[in-house]
């Protein structure tokens, strides 16, 4: 983990401020609140994807960690700490269970003491790099992670970051460097059921942000699991990837939602296993 802290810039928006803000956390300054409350004023379903993908997280950290039997983890992007980190979710089952997370923004490298909270069978790692340097977060894991053994490795709404066509090079170059039986967790923005919400809020991030992202169809987000074993139900809206009884997701401050029908949001993702 890096000693020196990057300075934060509180009056520059930052995508996982943001994305905190709209889980109801904390961490985040009033330009990012400015800045969310745009986004989610030409795109209110934002914070219904946001939530649902932390519940996505959440599901499939507990399948891979449960069913398959997964004992380390690699959290690229993961942004703020809130609640139902991977580490949590995982260990919660498996208290050996290995964590590295790996982000690039200031205020998550400063809140890299809350990720690092291990059990003490196991452990966590908090690796300061960018999706586009492979090489740099294979090499930093690999002080945690032992990759002869299978990693699960978690690309949630991250990849969009990267808005041309080597982001596919970027996943493949990460997956090759993953043994027999790991899998890849993923996914990210499309404009499935409400495009023009969905253009509008890119358009709109990509104006106030100095993190640019785009917005993929089903077709390309599909390209990102090319050569591995895509589970089922597949490809979808994570609020339909083996949804439980009782979809919950809630924010600091927020009363439980109803244990209805998740209701499908633009954002796709899956479980593909490496053979």
């Amino acid at each position: 983990m890096p000693h020196d802290v990057p300075l934060i810039n509180s009056s520059v928006p930052h995508s996982a401020r943001i994305w905190n803000y709209w889980l109801g956390g904390k961490d985040c300054y009033e330009i990012d609140r400015e800045v969310g409350d745009q986004i989610r004023g030409v795109n209110p379903e934002i914070v219904q994807i946001a939530r649902a993908q932390r519940a996505f997280l959440k599901r499939t950290v507990t399948y891979l960690a449960g069913e398959v039997g997964i004992r380390q983890f690699l959290d690229v992007g993961t942004g703020l700490p809130t609640f139902d980190n991977t580490h949590e979710v995982a260990q919660r089952i498996a208290p050996e269970a290995r964590i590295v997370y790996v982000d690039h923004d200031p205020i998550v490298l400063a809140h890299a003491t809350a990720l690092l909270t291990s059990t003490a069978e196991g452990a966590t790692d908090y690796i300061d790099a960018d999706l586009r340097d492979p090489a740099a977060i294979l090499e930093g894991a690999a002080r945690t992670l032992d990759f002869e053994q299978p990693v699960a490795l978690m690309l949630l709404g991250i990849a969009a970051h990267v808005s041309d066509d080597s982001a596919y090079g970027i996943v493949e170059r990460l997956v090759d460097a993953l043994p027999s039986g790991s899998h890849l967790v993923f996914c990210d923005s499309t404009e499935v059921f409400h495009p023009e919400e969905m253009r509008a809020m890119v358009e709109q991030w990509n104006q106030a942000s100095d993190n640019p992202r785009t917005n993929r169809s089903p077709e390309q987000l599909a390209r990102f699991f090319d050569g591995l074993e895509l589970l089922d139900p597949g490809l979808v809206s994570v609020a339909q990837w083996r949804p439980g009884p009782s979809e919950a997701v809630t924010a600091e401050e927020d009363e439980p939602q109803a244990p209805d029908e998740p209701q499908e949001v633009d954002s796709f993702g899956g479980v593909a296993r490496k053979a």
